[in-house]
């Protein structure tokens, strides 16, 4: 049943949170009072730190990760390998993977995986970017570390097409990721080893 509340704001603020995922109203109405508990300065702090956020984290101009630079941390790292590049998913991958702490190259960001039952095709995607920097003559190795579902594979053979015409080794992660698993859920052990245990890419 719908609760009606006795304050307006109170009643934007819950409806507006309770668009966030996982956040349903009633969650939503009791962080709400939570903040009203809690002193102006510390919520203005929170507020700002949100609003900052939003406009001023960038995407990496290189590997599309998030960051606070026009070139993320990661790309500009000079100690990182930069022979070999790691394609993943989205963000949270990159995240997955750099907590196994088995992996010191460099990454790409696709953006998602070519799926034409949502709309999302090739062109949606940074695969055109990637095959620009896997015809650079540094890059020897790149890693498809795309979760092991069907759209997934299906990005694979696109980007096996894509880079076929370059002297680039292509792997995948050993299936040690289960068929169907995402990879931001997969525990680290079990993805450390997949990165060690990568296997040629079979087209």
């Amino acid at each position: 049943m719908y609760q009606q509340l006795p304050s307006s704001l109170l009643e934007k603020a819950v409806s507006e949170f309770s668009k966030l995922p996982g956040i349903g109203r009633k969650t939503a109405l009791r962080l709400m009072l939570h903040l009203l508990r809690q002193p102006a300065a510390n919520v203005d702090a929170l507020t700002q730190a949100v609003s900052r956020m939003r406009h001023e984290v960038r995407y990496c101009s290189v590997c599309h990760n998030i960051s606070d630079t026009e070139v993320c941390p990661i790309c500009s790292d000079q100690r990182r390998d930069r022979s070999i590049i790691c394609v993943v998913e989205n963000i949270q991958d990159v995240m997955a993977v750099e907590n196994t702490q088995q992996f010191h190259g460099l990454y790409h960001v696709l953006g998602g995986v070519i799926s034409p039952v949502d709309g999302v095709g090739p062109s949606d995607l940074q695969i055109a970017s990637l095959v620009e920097r896997a015809a650079q003559d540094e890059v020897k190795e790149v890693i498809l570390a795309l979760g092991s579902t069907m759209e997934g594979d299906t990005t694979n053979f696109y980007i096996s097409r894509k880079l076929a015409p370059y002297d680039v080794a292509l792997t995948v992660l050993a299936r040690g990721i289960s068929v169907g698993d995402e990879l931001e859920y997969a525990d680290e052990v079990t993805l450390g080893r997949s990165i060690i245990n990568r296997t040629p890419f079979n087209k």
